[in-house]
This record gives structure tokens, C-alpha cells and sequence, in this order.
């Protein structure tokens, strides 16, 4: 057997022709969605990520307001921004580049951010509308995977997903997701005692740890769907994924590469998330 690749990059594309034309749509109803991408402090991997938004926006009929600013930006010169940006009609979402300088409070940051323009959907208030089944933005990443499973028509209801790796930003908000399609979570975290034998009982497996190759072939149920969360790059630049990908594919029925996997969907839910925000405001508008 040999997997059947999930390639994010057509996937993507195809997503993204909607999005162009909905934001045409937006456009000449006079709702030009706008996001606003704030970067503090130079990383040059988040220089990368930015400007691989804008021009995704830029491509896609969305106006892409960049504000970058130097790492000894003050706390409460932050906030002032995202303050003004809440209340600019014409800022329908807004992105603060994580991580943040040390001086920086990141929660804090986040919280300031209007909900209604949360596109990460990090602030509380979203994370518990997406508890409580009721989400009004998705976090980009799960999304993305949700949108991948959605293109191989895969049957999630009663269906047994695990996911390896907690965090807030894509195993959490993930396995929510998970639970309202109808299918039955485990999450794994460093803590799981013998990983192997969860993964094996997984008929859809989610890696999202950001650790080399800790999916090997013999961890994957023969014909399970498989999808690559999880880079990192080694001593000389190579990039590297949590999925053993030569050998679990030769496992698995359908899995995900790195690159041309979840990357490519990411920032193409960035791109939804915003066109659905100035969506709902201009159906406010008529109301």
C-alpha cells in the first residue's frame, strides 16, 4: 500500500479562488476586507511568515496593513496600536507575529485584540465559543486540517482521531474541531506513556509537536489517514517533520507532506477567517 498524498498546495489554491471572489463580492459592496499583521523585533522567521501573508493577501483581493516595528517597541505602545486598529472600520482582523519580545506580555497583548477581529483565534473569548461548539472564528492550523480531511470526503463521525501534541495553538483547538465533527479524540502530550500503542488506534492521526520523525511506520494503523503538523529545522537549515514520511506513507491511506501540506492551508485560513469577518459586518451593516 502506498498512501495517497493530501496536497495542500491545490488544495489551497482552490480555496483560495473562492476567497478571491468573495472578496471581489466584499469589494464592490464597499467592504474591502482588510488584515493587519503587527511584527515587533527583527526574527527573520517571522519576517518570512509576514511577508508570505501579505502577498498571499495582496493576491487574493485582501488589503494587507503591515506594521513592523523595532524589538524595543514598549508594551504599552502595542497596545495603543491594537487599540487604534479596533477601532478602524476599515481592520476587519488582526494579527500580532508571536513570539513577542521578552518585555512583552503576550497574553495581555492578545486579550487587547477585539474578538470580532481575532483571526488566530487566541483570545478567550474565542477559545470559548470553540469550547462550547459555538465557534465564530476557527484557528487557522486545525482549520486548514479540517478543510484537508473535508477534500477526501473523509467519514470523521465515529471515527477515532489522535492527535500528539497539546498546545493551544493547533492540539487543543483540534481536537474541539474533532468532537463537534462527531469523532472520538485522544490527545497525546510528552507526558503519554507508550505513544505507539495510541497512534496505532488512530483511524485519523494528527503529529503537531514539532519533534523529528517521532511518527515512525510501525506507529501507523495500515490505512490511516495521517496529517504532518509539526516542522523544525536542524543545525544546517534542513527542515524536518514530526511524520517518518518515506516509510509511513508506505502505511498509511492517506497522509500529508511537509512542505506542500498544512503550511500551504494555514495562511490560506488566515485568508478565510478574514473574509468571513468583514462578511459579518457588512450583513451588520444591513441590519
Amino acid at each position: 500500500m502506498t498512501a495517497q498524498i493530501i496536497n495542500g498546495n491545490e488544495l489551497a489554491k482552490e480555496v483560495r479562488e473562492d476567497i478571491a471572489a468573495r472578496a471581489a463580492k466584499l469589494t464592490a459592496a464597499g467592504e474591502l476586507p482588510g488584515l493587519a499583521v503587527i511584527l515587533v523585533g527583527d526574527s527573520p522567521a517571522s519576517m518570512v511568515y509576514v511577508l508570505n501573508k501579505e502577498r498571499a493577501c495582496k493576491a487574493n483581493g485582501i488589503r494587507s496593513i503591515l506594521e513592523k516595528y523595532d524589538a524595543d517597541f514598549s508594551e504599552a505602545e502595542l497596545l495603543e496600536r491594537i487599540r487604534v486598529l479596533n477601532e478602524d472600520p476599515s481592520v476587519h482582523g488582526i494579527l500580532v507575529q508571536l513570539p513577542l519580545p521578552d518585555h512583552i506580555d503576550g497574553r495581555k497583548v492578545i486579550e487587547a485584540i477585539d474578538p470580532e477581529k481575532d483571526m488566530d483565534c487566541f483570545t478567550v473569548v474565542n477559545t470559548g465559543l470553540l469550547m462550547t461548539g459555538q465557534p465564530r472564528i476557527k484557528p487557522c492550523t486545525p482549520y486548514g486540517v479540517m478543510k484537508m480531511l473535508e477534500s477526501i470526503d473523509y467519514p470523521l463521525r465515529g471515527a477515532h482521531a489522535v492527535i500528539v501534541g497539546a498546545s493551544n495553538i493547533v492540539g487543543k483547538p483540534m481536537s474541539m474541531l474533532l468532537l463537534q465533527a462527531g469523532a472520538t479524540v485522544t490527545i497525546c502530550n510528552s507526558k503519554t506513556r507508550d505513544l505507539g500503542h495510541h497512534t496505532r488506534l488512530a483511524d485519523v492521526l494528527i503529529a503537531a509537536t514539532g519533534k523529528r520523525n517521532i511518527i515512525t511506520a510501525d506507529m501507523v494503523k495500515p490505512g490511516a489517514v495521517v496529517i504532518d503538523v509539526g516542522v523544525e529545522r536542524d543545525e544546517n537549515g534542513k527542515l524536518w517533520s514530526d511524520v517518518d514520511f518515506p516509510n509511513a506513507k508506505e502505511v498509511a491511506g492517506y497522509i500529508s507532506p511537509v512542505p506542500g501540506g498544512v503550511g500551504p492551508m494555514t495562511i490560506t485560513m488566515l485568508l478565510l477567517n478574514t473574509i468571513e469577518a468583514a462578511e459579518r459586518r457588512l450583513e451588520a451593516k444591513k441590519k
